[in-house]
């Protein structure tokens, strides 16, 4: 695949989650402002799992001009994850890190030390996963695996 396809490819998924966002706020009476969509800009490019606190330093950062309150991030994460637009990995009393639900399937290895999530694919895990469904006669309609230990910078510390 070339550049100008990515390009294309992923402008066209970020309209039609652009699209979904703007239907979402519609059916929950919500007005569709600048600052929601940075929100969801911001998710859409970021390749890190962020804590709303992150996500608003980020937006921040990059648009020091708009005023986006930290409420409003906390209301528009909680809006997202409620329709699996985004999912969270929750992190107990230290909170939540959220990324963006259109993202292909991939699970998650936590680092119990420093916090660092390293995403990865294994289709033989995939593979494993349903067989072990359809062998207990179980419908599975998702799934989510996190390995929690300790990363290997961790490790060589």
């Amino acid at each position: 695949m070339d550049i100008t396809t990515d390009f294309n490819d992923r402008t066209v998924q970020y309209t039609q989650l652009l699209n979904d966002f703007k239907v979402l706020l519609k059916k929950n009476s919500l007005k569709f402002t600048i600052q929601r969509e940075v929100i969801l800009e911001t998710l859409y490019t970021s390749d890190e799992h962020l804590t709303p606190e992150s996500l608003h330093r980020l937006i921040q950062e990059r648009f020091p001009n708009l005023n986006t309150g930290i409420a409003t991030i906390y209301r528009t994460l909680s809006l997202l994850e409620e329709s699996d637009m985004v999912t969270s990995l929750s992190f107990g009393s230290q909170g939540k890190k959220y990324e963006l639900g259109a993202k292909n399937h991939h699970d998650h290895m936590i680092c119990t030390t420093c916090g660092e999530i390293t995403e990865f694919v294994d289709e033989q895990i995939e593979a494993r996963q349903h067989k072990i469904a359809q062998e207990l006669g179980f419908k599975m309609a998702d799934h989510s695996m996190q390995i929690y230990g300790t990363c290997q910078n961790c490790q060589n510390k």
